[in-house]
């Protein structure tokens, strides 16, 4: 039987390492094969490799939720692409393996632009804006932990919209953050950043507040005015109190976001910086890397 060459974990828990995996099986009507040039790596990643997020797929499994190819072969439905495009993919549930992998099986209607983006964090991003805080031009807002690399898209998006950013990071990502669009950095290693921010508002806090420090939500809805709003990445939602509107967000898969981000890329108004690219032979270092934190820049694996 033939095989094609993929990273990933053959149980819950288990080492990332090359695995010999079966070539993809018939596409149903309305998936497509993509042949992957490159796949995002995160901390999420770690978070399917332990077990913590079911993306669809058992082991021995591809890890990896994002990636970037072109289209080789699509179903007998399909006519929103077709072989030979080149094509962005966040392709959940997964279909059959994860994206860290020669080829891939995803579904036609996810999210297909040709265009250098990063799927998990854009998306997040989005999805904090415009759906749990529903920002708007002229309002406040705070990123705690905007240092990293869906922090920093939240800043950038952010500011494109006309919000004021008040953003914390540590020392050393301080002017990479405010070319971002933060228009005040903190250092979240001072205790007293919280009333910094208050400070920073005339007492009256922000209006809005996005937290993607882990463990960090508390301290972040400290600054945040009474009926304002604060959003959560890091599932660490505190007690509700002064009628501030609180939400956990978990990135979802959407092709019309996804789509408008990417033209973003393309026309250079929305940055996306990487880091460092491994071999699939390397993801295992790929991943722990990402994991570490490469001071809001991406990390992926070429297939190559």
């Amino acid at each position: 039987m033939a095989s094609m060459r993929a990273a990933g974990i053959q149980h819950r828990n288990g080492p990332v390492e090359l695995l010999d995996l079966p070539e993809p099986r018939a596409l149903s009507a309305d998936e497509v094969l993509i042949e992957v040039a490159a796949a995002g790596v995160g901390n999420w990643d770690e978070i399917v490799r332990t077990g913590g997020w079911d993306t669809g797929s058992t082991p021995p499994m591809a890890l990896g939720v994002e990636a970037a190819g072109t289209v080789r072969a699509a179903g007998d439905a399909v006519t929103s692409v077709a072989p030979g495009d080149e094509i962005l993919t966040h392709p959940l549930p997964l279909r059959a393996q994860g994206t860290w992998a020669q080829h891939l099986i995803a579904p036609a209607n996810v999210s297909w632009e040709a265009a250098a983006a990063l799927p998990v964090p854009a998306l997040t991003a989005e999805q904090v804006l415009a759906e749990a805080l529903e920002v708007h031009d002229g309002q406040t807002l705070l990123v705690h932990g905007a240092s990293g690399l869906t922090g920093g898209m939240i800043v950038q998006i952010a500011a494109l919209r006309g919000l004021r950013v008040i953003a914390t990071a540590g020392p050393a990502s301080h002017s990479r953050v405010r070319a971002l669009g933060a228009v005040e950095v903190l250092d979240y290693h001072d205790s007293d950043w919280p009333d910094q921010v208050l400070r920073l508002t005339g007492r009256k806090g922000v209006d809005v507040a996005a937290n993607a420090a882990r463990g960090g939500a508390a301290a972040a809805l400290s600054t945040v005015a009474d009926g304002g709003r604060l959003a959560t990445i890091t599932s660490d939602t505190p007690p509700a109190q002064r009628g501030v509107t609180m939400s956990e967000v978990y990135v979802r898969p959407d092709g019309d976001q996804l789509s408008v981000l990417a033209t973003m890329v393309s026309q250079g108004r929305l940055a996306v910086n990487v880091a460092e690219s491994y071999p699939l032979s390397a993801a295992s270092t790929a991943l722990a890397r990402a994991v570490k934190g490469t001071s809001g820049s991406a990390v992926v694996v070429t297939t190559s």
